[in-house]
């Protein structure tokens, strides 16, 4: 059975209006709404637009979630009448419960989504515009993508796979998931990995614009040319190396991808 929840049409917990200290209006919403079986790691989705996303755990089995919007950020808008001001209207948010499995959609305005979770949620987030994507020790499968901020992921453990087209992926792992591949990437940004001292894994390290530093004992292993040969066709003959780096940490294991085009690469041993 499929729930729905949307603060536009259906339900509204705790609406609050606060002023700020700068004297702006604070418009807040706060959903509560539980997996179907709180029993076992639910999935969350959210795929946003214009908004910055934050998630950390905290010891109930429900999903809270919680999103602000603040109308002060905008310019004066010089049509409005003398002595009137803005009241801005909810930011609108859809959330859908299905299986175990939770999507958030629908925030129309910029602002930020605050959201608690149980310890244990696979996660797959997405925003473009609104700022950073900060995740706090959430432990599962975590798949996170963001194309003008950060990423920022503090104490998590599981797998991971973040992107970052335009900013920084920092991730520190207490824990990771024995024999699951991970992947670290950026286009114009630093990549910064806090492993913990015992990981096993293949690294496959590459920067075009930039270096790799570590204080693992990375096992270096030689990295195969790509050969086309086409002279028995009438063809050409060509042989290309790129910058890629391949290494071992503790022996190996699954594969680690950390790729960035612009920035640095840094891999540290976790305390």
């Amino acid at each position: 059975m499929k729930r729905v929840i949307s603060t536009a049409v259906f339900v509204i917990f705790n609406l609050a209006v606060t002023a700020s200290a700068q004297g702006q209006d604070v418009s807040a919403d706060r959903l509560v709404v539980n997996f179907s079986d709180p029993s076992r790691p639910g999935l969350l989705r959210v795929n946003l637009v214009n908004n910055a996303v934050s998630v950390k755990t905290h010891p109930g089995r429900e999903v809270i979630i919680e999103s602000t919007s603040r109308g002060g950020r905008r310019g004066p808008d010089r049509r409005v009448p003398t002595g009137l001001r803005r009241i801005d209207t909810n930011p609108g948010l859809a959330v859908e419960e299905e299986n175990n499995v939770m999507t958030v959609t629908n925030m129309r305005n910029s602002g930020n989504l605050e959201i608690q979770v149980p310890a244990k949620t696979n996660l797959n987030l997405r925003t473009v515009n609104g700022g950073n994507l900060q995740v706090d020790d959430v432990e599962g499968e975590i798949e996170v993508t963001n194309t003008n901020g950060s990423v920022m992921l503090n104490n998590v453990a599981g797998s991971v796979i973040a992107h970052a087209t335009n900013g920084r992926v920092v991730a520190t792992l207490r824990e990771v998931t024995p024999n699951k591949p991970m992947s670290f990437t950026s286009m114009n940004a630093h990549i910064d990995i806090t492993l913990p001292a015992n990981v096993k894994a293949n690294l496959k390290m590459r920067t075009d614009n930039g270096a790799t530093y570590s204080d693992f004992d990375i096992q270096l292993r030689p990295t195969s040319p790509t050969v086309e040969d086409n002279r028995n066709q009438g063809g050409r003959y060509r042989i290309q190396t790129d910058r890629t780096i391949n290494g071992t940490i503790n022996g190996g294991g699954p594969d680690f991808d950390l790729r960035t085009l612009n920035g640095n690469i840094y891999i540290r041993k976790g305390k």
